[in-house]
């Protein structure tokens, strides 16, 4: 006969509880101000580390010892020594001055400081009775993030994880605007219309996962050829927008892009806006990366014209340089959020009073309980104003200038583009010429093992872009802590690793010149 499983507890009385999670004021304190010292030293000495360690997934589990989830729990104290051992050395550090490669910034610690307090209240912010100051910090924030791009204060908006998700919210609620349907009863086929949208061939892999995530399938997205400053082409957008109204389909959304994945080009913001009222259609940007540009003094007419967008998506964990993860979609008429994501079960008691309405945030986005992701952006904006923001952001911009300056006139080194804070080149060995074509595939095999190297070394770390067909290294400088001294070292990197890899590969025969 089976015998019966003892249980691991068995409560008795309860009047008074210890719970092996808890943890009394003095405990907190001493844990906490000994992981503050392990952190401060770790941001003075982040210049000091390697930007990354070449370490195997195999290596690094062993690091975690044993794989059984443990019966009985370890102090607390000991747990931080060895997880911040853990993260500081087996990280790759995007605080480090000399990481540009995804556009992901050097962390505010204003902002790690923000988590924690953040973390420590706890609110729910899907609905203002579950976090009544935490929901009006979010709605200041929000109309703050306007005010800094020049979008209307009034506009409705949230906090969200990142850029994929504020532009799926851009997307839904234009989906629910344009459709001249009842979308939410009936669903995208019923009209027997085909809903189609247009963005530019450089546009983030987000849309593709909107098409497919949404019901409306890809084949209903129109990729737009762009010109040679890998800029969407506005007279070919509204060319095909004339050929699908005559071919029976309902154009509904046009997205334009300030500053691209690749290349940071800002799409024709200002005509495509034209285009969008001539065609009654949903005009959204996504500004994931460049719309914080929008706040500087001589942003051109093409950033500016974002601000006559239906929906803006932008990143605040990208040049707000806010600790992952924060991002921030803006609609021009808050009712269509609320067109698109309000409901109402029974269960839910959050209606408040008509006289002093309340935000319930349940009903601007796809999630029902949220974290306070809008502290640490609010308190960095308090920290640094306006002012602050365009210091830096102007900062970057004027570094990643240096660059494309310095590799147009370093031999081996070919300029490709600049925009924004991005800038692409390639390593180009002696005596090669990169304008045969017989050429092409080695100069893109060889600076793909560069970028292998160099994202594996440590000493800086950036990503790739693909220019003209062309493969080209990308720096994207999105870090207050950079300078110029660190620009400067790494087109000396990249020569000498470029020049050991070619002179490898031409000994082995990979190259007849």
């Amino acid at each position: 006969m089976l015998g019966i499983m003892k249980p691991i507890y068995q409560p008795n009385d309860l009047t008074e509880r210890e719970a092996p999670l808890d943890m009394n004021g003095e405990e907190f304190r001493k844990l906490g101000y000994h992981l503050v010292d392990q952190i401060a030293e770790f941001l003075d000495g982040v210049r000091d580390r390697p930007v990354t360690r070449d370490s195997s997934p195999s290596a690094l589990r062993k690091l975690l010892k044993s794989d059984d989830l443990p019966a009985r729990g370890t102090p607390a104290n000991e747990l931080f020594e060895e997880v911040s051992d853990l993260l500081f050395d087996h990280s790759l550090l995007n605080g480090h001055p000399r990481f540009w490669g995804y556009i992901t910034s050097s962390p505010a610690p204003i902002g790690a400081l923000a988590d924690l307090l953040a973390s420590t209240v706890n609110p729910n912010v899907g609905a203002a009775i579950l976090s009544p100051i935490a929901s009006e910090i979010e709605a200041q924030t929000v109309r703050w993030i306007a005010d800094l791009i020049g979008f209307p204060r009034n506009c409705g908006g949230l906090l969200v994880s990142g850029g994929n998700m504020a532009n799926f919210v851009g997307f839904l609620a234009a989906t629910k605007a344009k459709a001249t349907w009842n979308l939410k009863e009936d669903g995208f086929r019923s009209s027997g219309k085909q809903l189609v949208a247009y963005v530019s061939a450089e546009t983030h892999t987000w849309i593709d996962k909107a098409a497919e995530l949404f019901g409306l399938g890809k084949n209903a997205i129109r990729l737009i050829p762009v010109d040679s400053g890998q800029k969407m082409d506005s007279a070919a957008l509204e060319s095909k927008i004339k050929a699908d109204v005559a071919n029976g389909y309902l154009p509904f959304l046009v997205i334009g892009a300030a500053g691209t994945v690749g290349t940071g080009a800002v799409d024709p913001l200002q005509t495509i806006a034209e285009i969008c009222r001539k065609y009654d259609l949903w005009f959204h940007v996504d500004g994931a990366y460049g719309a914080p540009a929008a706040a500087l003094p001589d942003a051109d007419e093409d950033l500016r014209a974002l601000s006559q967008a239906d929906s803006i998506a932008l990143d605040p964990h990208k040049w707000l340089y806010t600790p992952l993860e924060a991002g921030c979609i803006l609609v021009r008429e808050p009712r269509h959020l609320v067109d698109a994501f309000s409901h109402h079960p029974a269960y839910y008691n959050f209606a408040g009073g008509e006289d002093d309405p309340q935000i319930n945030y349940h009903e601007y986005g796809p999630q029902n309980s949220r974290g306070f992701r809008a502290l640490k952006v609010w308190l960095a904006l308090r920290q640094v104003g306006r002012e602050g923001y365009v210091k830096m952001i102007s900062d970057d911009i004027a570094l990643s200038k240096a660059l494309f300056r310095a590799a147009e006139l370093r031999p081996q080194i070919e300029a490709g583009t600049q925009n924004l804070s991005i800038t692409t080149f390639r390593f180009v060995p002696k005596g090669l010429d990169a304008s045969i074509e017989e050429n092409r595939p080695y100069l893109d095999d060889l600076n793909l093992e560069i970028l292998n190297q160099l994202q594996r070394g440590g000493e800086v770390f950036v990503s790739n872009a693909i220019v003209d067909g062309d493969y080209f290294l990308r720096a994207c400088i999105v870090n207050f802590r950079t300078t110029l001294t660190d620009i400067n070292a790494l087109l000396d990197i990249v020569v000498r690793i470029g020049g050991h890899i070619d002179t490898v590969r031409r000994r082995s025969g990979d190259l007849k010149v």
